[in-house]
């Protein structure tokens, strides 16, 4: 590591991590969890020295609320202010573009945040046909063809199509698992000719409502993750540093070809690798920006 990039990661002021492949391994349908080596330590640092952080997971199975207790349980030191979730930031989107009423393709995961913030949610599985604002897909691996007839037909009539996710695999213990929203929503394309705005990483509403969360503006804030396609250019996207931990989804060499602008700032072997980088000089305690203060 250089002095510059030392430097701007003893000068960092909040941090968003990824979780599968990153702080934690699931199984392939998402179910159990087991903590990366130094995730538990690192997260520990963190809360003692008031950095702020967000774990963000481009998995719509769980709620953020579900996600917690499950992550105590293994030592994390969280609670829902610290987890996230794409329909976490499809939530807040859509409240703050007016929507009332959005058809939702996903299990509980994807739909109860939407609900908990007072927008209406149609489910695909029913026969519902009446107008909605926005159709939004997320984990849904029981979906079937009625559920994409609803959806071709909503969009027909002139609802707007958004996704949780576009990446077609993540990480788990038993290697690369398929993601169902890219799944859906390529399926949609085909017959609408439209592409889903994708609401989870790496899109740049997702690190904005991350950085709202945390009360840090974006320049300020390291975005940690394992997929080459997702915290990278995400972290890009808002001026952010991007540290890349190259034992998940890309491998060491993923970004071996790609030019300096679009390479992370920081590649390491794990987590664990970072707590010994950042904890290497002593720091006095931090004082942040209150979370939910109003970063565009």
């Amino acid at each position: 590591m250089n002095s510059a990039t030392e430097s701007r990661l003893r000068a960092i002021r909040g941090f968003v991590f990824d979780l599968d492949g990153t702080l934690a391994l699931g199984d392939q349908r998402n179910r159990g969890l087991n903590p990366e080596p130094g995730a538990v330590e690192l997260l520990r640092y963190l809360s003692g020295r008031d950095v702020p952080f967000v774990v963000f997971t481009n998995g719509t199975v769980r709620t953020a609320r579900q996600y917690v207790p499950k992550l105590r349980a293994l030592g994390f030191p969280l609670d829902e202010s610290c987890m996230l979730t794409p329909s976490s930031v499809a939530a807040d989107y859509f409240v703050r573009r007016k929507y009332r009423r959005i058809m939702v393709l996903g299990t509980e995961g994807v739909w109860r945040p939407l609900r908990d913030a007072g927008l209406e949610v149609v489910l695909s599985s029913d026969n519902d046909s009446a107008a909605v604002d926005a159709v939004y897909v997320g984990w849904y691996r029981e979906f079937a063809m009625h559920d994409i007839e609803m959806a071709y037909r909503a969009v027909e009539q002139g609802a707007s199509l958004y996704s949780a996710s576009s990446t077609p695999f993540f990480t788990t213990a038993q290697g690369k698992a398929i993601g169902t929203s890219v799944v859906i929503t390529s399926a949609l394309k085909a017959i609408t000719g439209r592409t889903a705005k994708v609401l989870g990483k790496p899109s740049i509403e997702a690190l904005r409502h991350a950085g709202r969360c945390l009360g840090v503006a974006l320049p300020d804030i390291a975005v940690v993750g394992d997929d080459p396609g997702l915290e990278v250019p995400m972290a890009h996207r808002g001026k952010s540093m991007a540290i890349y931990i190259d034992s998940g989804m890309g491998g060491a060499d993923a970004f071996a070809n790609a030019p300096a602008g679009k390479r992370p700032h920081l590649s390491l072997s794990g987590v664990e690798e970072l707590l010994r980088l950042y904890t290497a000089a002593p720091r006095g305690k931090r004082s942040t920006t209150p979370r939910g203060s109003s970063i565009p």
